[in-house]
């Protein structure tokens, strides 16, 4: 299987922040300071690969996430944008995506979370990273929460 490409349209920051962590197989890079708050210092990474629903080409993206209930969390949050980002759109059409956590490697299924459960992730993220707050009123869409669910099995 070919290595993931990175993911269109990352900024200049996240496209390092993704080298680093790739060059040193998330030795670096799984803390990573905020570009947009960097008052909160450095945040948890993990690298997320997923498979384009238009090409069918594999994608690999860092992106900020909170682990709770032995779960890993990430928010399609696109900094409040009006539309959702890509990566989220690729997992509605295909949930089957591969995560790095440092150096631990995983299959997963990605889950869009709904009703109380998603209203208590997506409290425990706001507080685990307050921007994400502030992209909600930047935006008329409900920003989605996404559970990594870890396939059984699937740790390298």
């Amino acid at each position: 299987m070919t290595s993931p490409k990175p993911a269109p349209h990352l900024s200049d920051w996240a496209r390092e922040h993704l080298a680093r962590y790739l060059a040193t197989d998330g030795a670096e890079g799984h803390h990573w300071p905020s570009a947009v708050a960097p008052q909160y210092g450095a945040v948890p990474a993990l690298l997320l690969t997923v498979t384009g629903r238009q090409s069918g080409e594999r994608y690999i993206m860092p992106l900020y996430y909170g682990e709770t209930e032995g779960r890993h969390i990430i928010i399609a949050s696109k900094g409040g944008a009006d539309v959702h980002p890509g990566w989220y759109l690729n997992v509605l059409a295909d949930p089957r995506v591969q995560v790095q956590v440092g150096r631990k490697k995983f299959d997963a299924i990605a889950r869009t979370a709904t009703g109380a459960e998603r209203q208590r992730l997506w409290d425990f993220m706001v507080r685990h990273y307050p921007p994400y707050g502030e992209y909600q009123v930047k935006t008329t869409r409900e920003i989605p929460v996404v559970v990594l669910d870890p396939q059984t099995g699937a740790d390298q």
